[in-house]
């Protein structure tokens, strides 16, 4: 072998020897194993820390820029973007069916900011979706948990489950993806939602096991806002109580910590959506606009959830 394929094979290895992680950086992954109690057989280890310490330096890089929000790790920091959509986010490509609305907006005013949270017993803890892409359940269930709760002064937990294994015919796909628009749909054709007790959530598709005498929450109506009416969004969640919505998510947000969360790389058409949450409030900080959500993937992750 000559000079030149010397240096040609020292080239191509030279990116994986610079690669090698320091003795802080080991420590620093296995604290972190620790804590969110992960263990790895040997043949994935070096894969997994690779990926964390790239996720890390990300968030430092972000963290040390002027932006409106924090990234920090978390329990999803030694997945690669791609990964945690196919665990988290929808995997059927979703064409929101609430593109037309039916929403009366009125005359009068909203207020310039409200936090259902704060207003009364009115929004369930966070819950957690876990590695299956429900969450369109989690948003159709808080919201409807929400309204209940500001009508009749009773804060019930709905059962997720039974949206993820019963409401295939209205175009959802459980673990895959769904709406919350077609699932409140369900839930008016089906006469009934179960409780969380009654029901519970197992983060995986299941057959249908709904039992009607044990329905505890009902739909008399479905209102939809129409897409890109976010004036029209503001008096709902404003005037009448949260609102489920969906939004493409992009990989920064999985390491959301704090602040006002904003991408321009997300996209604007309904056919990109591949997360559903729910917005418990609004409000305004240093001249720019927020939405406060309510997400499904428990309370450690961003600012309590």
């Amino acid at each position: 072998m000559g000079w030149a394929a010397l240096l040609a094979v020292a080239a191509v290895l030279a990116p994986a020897a610079a690669w090698a992680p320091s003795a802080e950086e080991e420590l620093q992954f296995k604290a972190w194993m620790l804590q969110n109690n992960r263990r790895y057989g040997p043949g994935e280890y070096p894969r997994r820390l690779r990926i964390f310490l790239g996720n890390k330096r990300q968030i430092d890089e972000h963290n040390a820029g002027n932006h409106s929000f924090q990234m920090s790790l978390n329990q999803f920091s030694d997945l690669t973007f791609a990964e945690f959509k196919k665990l988290y986010l929808w995997r059927e490509p979703q064409n929101c069916s609430a593109t037309k609305g039916n929403f009366l907006r009125s005359s009068g005013p909203y207020p310039d900011s409200i936090d259902w949270r704060k207003k009364g017993n009115y929004v369930t803890p966070v819950k957690n979706q876990g590695p299956c892409g429900s969450c369109w359940t989690f948003s159709t269930t808080g919201c409807l948990e929400s309204a209940i709760a500001i009508a009749t002064g009773k804060l019930l937990s709905l059962a997720e489950q039974q949206l993820v294994d019963c409401a295939q015919a209205f175009n959802n796909h459980g673990c895959s993806g769904g709406l919350p628009s077609q699932a409140f749909e369900y839930i008016l054709y089906n006469k009934g939602l179960m409780g969380e007790d009654a029901y519970p959530y197992r983060a995986e598709n299941g057959t249908c096991k709904f039992q009607p005498e044990k329905a505890v929450a009902f739909v008399k109506d479905v209102i939809n806002i129409t897409q890109y009416d976010e004036n029209g969004m503001v008096e709902a969640v404003g005037k009448h109580n949260p609102v489920s919505f969906a939004f493409e998510v992009t990989g920064d947000f999985m390491h959301y910590r704090k602040g006002v969360y904003s991408n321009p790389r997300c996209e604007h058409t309904p056919d990109k959506v591949n997360h559903a949450v729910l917005a418990v409030g609004y409000g305004e900080e240093n001249g720019t606009p927020y939405w406060i959500v309510k997400n499904s993937w428990g309370p450690l992750w961003g600012m309590d959830g």
